[in-house]
């Protein structure tokens, strides 16, 4: 159970360490917590919390300073000392189609398409969150970064699993979607004191390890059998088998298969779980490797999985309560620094989630577990009573204006980023 003097402690530890504009931040988040529904970037300098100009809005962002590593450790010191800590991590798209003068725009893949393909334009971000509860809406992002046009989403999601691990002392469970179950991101994780839960796409291969002993010569074989997840003639025994009866999915079936391995981590076993729903036969069945030295729990591991569609829910809570994609900014920089404050707005409201009133709209039910929108509706009445640890401004006048005379040039225009990926090639094998 939080408290309010928990809630004005975080504040007051992230104001000391945010960097130059720190004032005109803690204004800004102020406004965007309590502002439901706004049409512009500008218009947050309409909220009465937010005591500055207009202008302050986006000099801070392009001038303002938000230390993400040193702010990450704080929030940090809020996660468990006891038992595992379940980490999420996911990418997802800023699209900016209209943004010709921003630079590092690339092709992001987007759910909703664009034309026939489920491509757009504009800014991949990363990011690693702690889901606290095992059922609810809440996701804690720990990093929240721009992929640069010179990074892959698995590599980014690596170098922040690093980061976060490098300051989590507990055991750390990491649930990853389809496109992190992959070797590239297995061998950079490998050091990583961590367990991973990730998900397969039904159409992957895996392989048993080398049947046959080593001859002597060539090259030793790295593969055995194949294991194809949607040829059932190639999976052979599982080692393990559990039924189960959830109350929200029904009758399920959880097998194991124990020593596979993907190509490219031919070196780093994998253990393969299996979830059939028997109740729903037309339902996809649910495909998990477990990267891990520890020996997992049949009966909750796959349950934990489930775990990592909060972070989706952040998505769509940050874009559309947090107004994330809302402004049209035009340069990287803005875009990182109004991204930085998305994570700093979100773990407020999950310190004040219970000294929040609830305050709901005449036509909403009360609710006893609050949601984090609920909380930011409500947020208003935790300010009154903490007030805010930023500066009264000092008046400095009018600015000056454009200069007489002085030409004015248009922004440069900057083309989309195609990012290269280079597919493994397959030694072909001689007919002589």
């Amino acid at each position: 159970m939080n408290s309010l003097q928990d809630i004005q402690q975080f504040r007051n530890q992230i104001f000391q360490n945010l960097g130059k504009g720190r004032n005109a931040f803690m204004d800004l988040m102020d406004a965007v917590l309590t502002s439901r529904s706004v049409s512009s970037l500008a218009e947050f300098s309409l909220s009465p919390l937010f005591r500055r100009q207009y202008a302050s809005v986006y000099k801070v962002l392009q001038n303002g300073l938000v230390p993400r590593q040193t702010l990450m450790k704080e929030c940090i010191k809020y996660l468990p000392t006891s038992g595992v800590v379940v980490l999420a991590g996911d990418h997802t798209a800023w699209s900016r189609l209209d943004a010709v003068t921003l630079q590092e725009r690339t092709y992001e893949h987007q759910p909703q398409p664009l034309g026939n393909k489920p491509v757009t334009l504009g800014q991949g971000y990363s990011t690693i969150a702690w889901i606290p509860e095992t059922e609810g809406s809440w996701a804690l992002p720990l990093l929240h970064e721009r992929i640069t046009s010179f990074e892959k989403p698995v590599d980014k999601a690596a170098t922040q699993l690093h980061l976060v691990a490098a300051q989590v002392s507990n055991r750390i469970l990491f649930l990853g979607d389809s496109e992190y179950a992959c070797a590239p991101f297995i061998n950079q994780t490998a050091d990583i004191d961590c367990d991973k839960l990730l998900r397969l796409r039904p159409n992957r291969v895996l392989y048993y390890p080398p049947s046959e002993e080593y001859s002597g010569v060539g090259r030793p074989p790295l593969h055995g059998n194949k294991f194809s997840l949607k040829d059932s003639a190639t999976w052979g025994d599982w080692q393990e088998e559990l039924y189960v009866v959830d109350p929200k999915l029904g009758n399920l079936r959880v097998r194991m298969w124990h020593d596979l391995h993907l190509t490219g981590a031919a070196d780093k076993p994998v253990r393969l779980i299996l979830v059939d729903r028997l109740d729903a036969p037309n339902a996809k069945p649910l495909w998990l490797i477990w990267v891990s030295s520890f020996e997992p729990d049949l009966t909750q591991i796959w349950q934990q999985y489930l775990r990592r569609f909060t972070i989706e829910h952040w998505y769509r809570f940050v874009r559309k309560r947090l107004h994330w994609t809302l402004p049209n900014l035009s340069s990287s920089k803005q875009t990182d620094t109004w991204s930085d404050l998305m994570p700093l707005l979100t773990w407020q409201l999950w310190l004040a989630k219970d000294v929040v009133i609830d305050c709901p709209l005449p036509w909403q039910k009360k609710m006893t577990k609050l949601t984090p929108g609920r909380v930011a509706d409500s947020f208003a009445t935790v300010l009154a009573r903490i007030g805010t640890p930023a500066c009264v401004p000092k008046t400095r006048g009018k600015a000056p204006g454009w200069p007489t005379g002085k030409t004015r040039r248009k922004k440069p225009r900057y083309p989309t980023v195609k990012k290269s990926y280079k597919k493994p090639s397959q030694a072909k094998t001689s007919t002589a």
